[in-house]
């Protein structure tokens, strides 16, 4: 490859492609997937309609990745060293994505999944998948420890966070923007004592 081919194109700005994954989230969790345009994301992000395709080339595209970037933020782990911390941990992290502005992102994701295989797929690999596989981490780091014996399909386990959370955020009358920061952490906590017995703990409920 020839120095002036090396240069050919603008690299592309990382910073930038995520304000403008911020924009579409922003527009988004306001007027859901259905009144998302590119258009509005273009006017929130102070850019051009053509700045967004370049980078994305339909509106589905747009939103999956901004949902993956979002998901990524939510899932960075916290290892605390015991069991229950991990749990604990776990369960706040994903309160707190069923609540507020973060809630109602999700909760218009969701709603559209039924009718987008990539919206679905996009879910199922971001928000789903990444929470089975830190409750097998846990789990095994937690049997590895000796706090308790080794469990077949940790991973599954991970369904006993997002259910309950669902349940509760979602499928219930209270909307996610009726939920304060305390009041998530008070919800996750309460569910702890079922996991822990879930995991093989015992003692707690």
């Amino acid at each position: 490859m020839t120095k002036s081919a090396a240069r050919r194109g603008r690299p592309r700005d990382a910073a930038r492609d995520r304000a403008l994954l911020d924009a579409t989230l922003a527009v988004l969790s306001e007027s859901g997937y259905g009144g998302l345009t590119t258009a509005a994301v273009a006017a929130r992000a102070g850019v051009s309609t053509a700045t967004l395709y370049r980078r994305w080339p339909s509106k589905e595209v747009m939103v999956v990745a901004a949902a993956a970037a979002y998901a990524h933020d939510l899932t960075e782990p916290a290892d605390t060293g015991t069991l229950e911390g991990d749990l604990r941990a776990l369960l706040r992290a994903k309160a707190a994505s069923m609540t507020g502005r973060e809630g109602g992102v999700l909760r218009s994701l969701i709603a559209e999944a039924a009718h987008h295989a990539a919206l679905a797929e996009a879910l199922t690999n971001t928000f789903v998948l990444p929470i089975r596989e830190r409750m097998e981490h846990i789990v095994h780091s937690a049997a590895a420890r000796g706090e308790i014996s080794a469990v077949e399909d940790a991973g599954l386990l991970g369904d006993l966070v997002i259910g309950p959370m669902m349940s509760r955020f979602f499928l219930t009358p209270l909307m996610p923007d009726d939920v304060d920061e305390a009041s998530a952490a008070e919800t996750a906590d309460r569910l702890l004592p079922f996991l822990l017995r879930a995991v093989g703990v015992q003692g707690h409920g």
